[in-house]
């Protein structure tokens, strides 16, 4: 199965954020390596002022009153003196960067001959060894001075960055992607036969020139629309009058019923290409769209067709009531009396018959108007080409007048309104048209 690939934004911020965790993993080795000298500095000058503390007051206090100090020493300040013996069993300090720095300040301060351990004789802490003129002594801090403090505002800080980081780089992957997501809506607008508001002329040279070139494509397309509209209404408007100076000479030249009946159909064929000419030129949503019974006008299109009154039809309906949507009724009332047009013309079976089925219902957000016949159908392949200008199905269903533009107009009329003509094969035989719009919520 293949994976879907994530939009334009996410790429963006996830690799602002990649860039800026691997900024953030280069940055914190540099800062430990710049703060472990003062650190390293600052560990020992408080192991050096509790040393020689210790010793002063060993030194100078009374001593009569010795062993209170010592005892007072041990239960405020967690510090202990104790005699250093020759056998004594140690554990040396973890050898890193930072303990070997801060080593060689106590040293450079106590002296060389000072010891330092991380446990003497089982006892963990740190030990530190000093001497009171030829005895020796071991001062145990019962504190680890060397572990590392991480309290809860540094935890806070390094949230709120955390956040701080996860918004500017929403911002940045927003700035940068923002004016192709309004290049790819305009395109989304156009390709749905829409014509987009022009591009701002903002942003980087690149930018500016994708939007300008946008916008220059549009007025293109727009006014060729224009024009062809023009061309299609003037050459339709210009032959509906000889049609109509030559069907009234047909009527008055006294020609046979079955000469006469063959040229009055030509002339219904001509007409009907001409109208759906000037349907095609005709702009879809010029005015605002409106609340519309679509249900309504599937049984007014029906009513229009009288197809339930010609010999060897039958409609089966099946439409439900009230169903509404957001568009121009003028417009859809075309789209669905081309569907059914379609359907009378191409969907009759060998003998004649004509079997269609007109539904009209809610599917989840969509209101759908689907007409279905049982005529020879459309080879699969075949279904997209029937949905472009000038184009109609193959010879099976071809045996009618027309223009190729019925089902066309539906389509655009559908993208006009948001919506989408679907094509399928109709079970057993036959070709279904569905007309999907956004529908209405009921409540509204």
């Amino acid at each position: 199965m293949r994976l879907r690939s994530p939009p334009l934004f996410w790429r963006t911020f996830l690799l602002i954020l990649l860039l800026f965790a691997a900024s953030m993993a280069a940055w914190w080795p540099t800062v430990q390596v710049f703060e472990r000298e003062p650190r390293a500095r600052q560990i020992a000058q408080q192991v050096v002022s509790i040393v020689n503390t210790t010793r002063s007051a060993l030194v100078f206090s009374d001593p009569g009153r010795r062993r209170d100090l010592l005892n007072d020493l041990a239960d405020n300040e967690g510090i202990r003196v104790v005699p250093l013996e020759p056998g004594d069993q140690l554990m040396p300090l973890p050898d890193d960067a930072l303990v070997r720095l801060v080593t060689r300040n106590v040293r450079a301060k106590l002296g060389p001959a000072t010891r330092l351990a991380s446990e003497v004789n089982g006892v963990p802490g740190m030990w530190i060894s000093f001497s009171i003129d030829d005895d020796a002594y071991w001062a145990f801090i019962d504190r680890d001075l060397l572990a590392g403090d991480v309290g809860r505002e540094w935890i806070a800080w390094a949230a709120l960055a955390a956040i701080i980081s996860l918004l500017i780089a929403a911002a940045i992957a927003g700035l940068v992607n923002r004016p192709l997501a309004e290049l790819s809506r305009a395109a989304a607008e156009l390709g749905a036969g829409r014509t987009p508001r022009n591009l701002p002329d903002l942003g980087p040279p690149e930018i500016r020139m994708v939007n300008r070139s946008f916008n220059r494509m549009v007025d293109s397309l727009d006014r060729l629309e224009r024009e062809r509209a023009i061309l299609l209404a003037g050459v339709s408007h210009d032959l509906r009058t000889p049609l109509t100076r030559l069907r009234l000479e047909l009527e008055m030249s006294g020609l046979p019923e079955a000469v006469r009946g063959g040229m009055i159909g030509d002339l219904d064929q001509l007409e009907l290409i001409v109208r759906q000419f000037l349907d095609y030129a005709r702009p879809v949503g010029a005015r605002p769209p409106q609340a519309t019974d679509v249900s309504a006008l599937a049984l007014d299109a029906l009513s229009r067709s009288r197809v339930g009154a010609a010999i060897g039809c039958r409609v089966d309906q099946q439409v439900e009531p009230g169903l509404r949507v957001l568009g121009h009724p003028t417009e859809l009332a075309r789209a669905l009396d081309n569907m059914l047009n379609n359907a009378v013309q191409y969907g009759r079976g060998p003998a004649g018959d004509l079997n269609l089925r007109l539904e009209v219902h809610r599917d989840g957000s969509e209101a759908i108007v689907a007409v279905s016949d049982s005529g020879p159908g459309i080879a699969p392949d075949q279904i997209e080409r029937l949905l472009r200008p000038f184009e109609r199905g193959d010879a099976s269903r071809s045996g009618s007048g027309g223009a190729g533009l019925g089902l066309a107009i539906v389509d655009r009329i559908a993208r006009a309104h948001h919506g989408r003509l679907q094509l399928s094969a109709n079970s057993p035989t036959g070709l279904r048209v569905e007309l999907r719009l956004p529908a209405i919520a009921r409540d509204n």
